[in-house]
């Protein structure tokens, strides 16, 4: 079942059904890549956002508002005026640079501390996974201690951005597991 499919079937045809959704994760993790292949864009020349993008896409009804914020260190301290109703936190994390592992691990735990994020369902999309150095989900879910997370429901997806494998299936996670603020 496609995406917009399912997001119909779960959410009805209510024009007034919208899911806001929070994009982040380190500086080259592919969140933007991520996001233009969902809204069916060239992905071909993405440069790195040095602010924020917001995309909409809509179907039959329902809208996901994605946010997408820049990863640069100097943005990260931003990324908190963008928590206010969000119904979904997705993670971005490149797989396949092992030295950041421990950097990213440090940045999505002080995300989930946060209170306006509190309960907030969490997809960790475990990008670039067509690369040959891309670390498995499940090594990158034991090295961030994903499994001791007990305040939300969250899930780990392979993905690549490039090749859209596995972001649709990470997508329909987030519209099953999204909830109204």
């Amino acid at each position: 079942m496609g995406l917009f499919a399912f997001l119909k079937s779960k959410l009805g045809n209510s024009p007034s059904r919208k899911l806001r959704i929070l994009l982040l994760g380190l500086d080259n993790a592919g969140k933007t890549t991520l996001l233009r292949g969902v809204a069916k864009e060239d992905i071909s020349h993405t440069t790195p956002t040095l602010g924020f993008n917001i995309k909409t896409i809509s179907s039959q009804g329902v809208q996901l508002n994605v946010w997408d914020i820049g990863g640069q260190k100097t943005i990260r301290p931003y990324w908190k005026q963008y928590f206010e109703k969000t119904d979904v936190l997705i993670y971005v994390i490149d797989s396949a640079d092992s030295t950041r592992l421990e950097e990213t691990g440090e940045e999505l735990s002080r995300l989930l501390e946060e209170e306006k994020l509190s309960g907030i369902p969490l997809l960790v999309f475990a990008n670039k996974q067509d690369l040959i150095s891309a670390a498995t989900a499940a090594d990158i879910a034991e090295g961030l201690n994903l499994h001791t997370i007990r305040d939300r429901s969250w899930q780990i997806s392979a993905c690549s951005a490039m090749t859209g494998e596995g972001v649709e299936e990470g997508m329909d996670w987030v519209v099953q597991n999204a909830k109204s603020r």
